[in-house]
């Protein structure tokens, strides 16, 4: 890896919530906080919680698909690697005893785990969020280059992230 190796994971066998992402960007790299950038600051305000509880893995465990930063490419960053979720997450959920709600932001996650339950496209996911829960709420991936897709899509905030503060504030009281 042209970066280097820098797992970027936080768990704990008593977190509630379980966020599964996409992979560390350079800036999660450097610094080996996860969602320690502008994504970080738009999930936290979806979720409706601030660092001290973000952070806190007694409450919310942070498990992307790839666990280092894969590099950047013309449009963007690299895909996470593909080795890193079916090597590590088994594993990590294993030893999660009580998760309540597995959050899964953008599409690598909701493939992987809603497999063909996923619909045809992100938004179509998305849309239909209500048929994955309770065990997942799906989400687009949080980041700046999102505000077109949530220009275009406002239904995700007057009736998605409403439910999902709901359901996060319920299980974290």
């Amino acid at each position: 890896m042209a970066h280097g190796c820098n797992p970027v994971v936080t768990a704990s066998p008593r977190s509630k919530i379980v966020i599964v992402g996409q992979a560390p960007g350079l800036v999660v790299h450097q610094t080996g906080i996860p969602w320690d950038d502008k994504s970080g600051d738009n999930i936290r305000s979806w979720l409706q919680v601030d660092k001290e509880t973000f952070y806190n893995t007694e409450k919310i465990a942070l498990i992307p698909m790839g666990f280092c930063y894969p590099g950047k490419n013309k449009s963007g960053d690299l895909p996470p690697r593909k080795e890193c979720a079916p090597l590590w997450h088994n594993h990590l959920f294993n030893k999660i005893e009580n998760a309540e709600l597995i959050i899964l932001v953008g599409k690598y996650a909701q493939d992987y785990y809603l497999k063909k339950e996923a619909k045809t496209n992100l938004t179509e996911t998305v849309k239909n969020y209500k048929e994955y829960l309770p065990r997942y709420f799906v989400l687009p991936h949080p980041s700046p280059r999102n505000n077109i897709w949530q220009a275009k899509n406002q239904w995700f905030k007057q009736e998605v992230i409403p439910e999902l503060q709901v359901l996060i504030k319920k299980i974290l009281k």
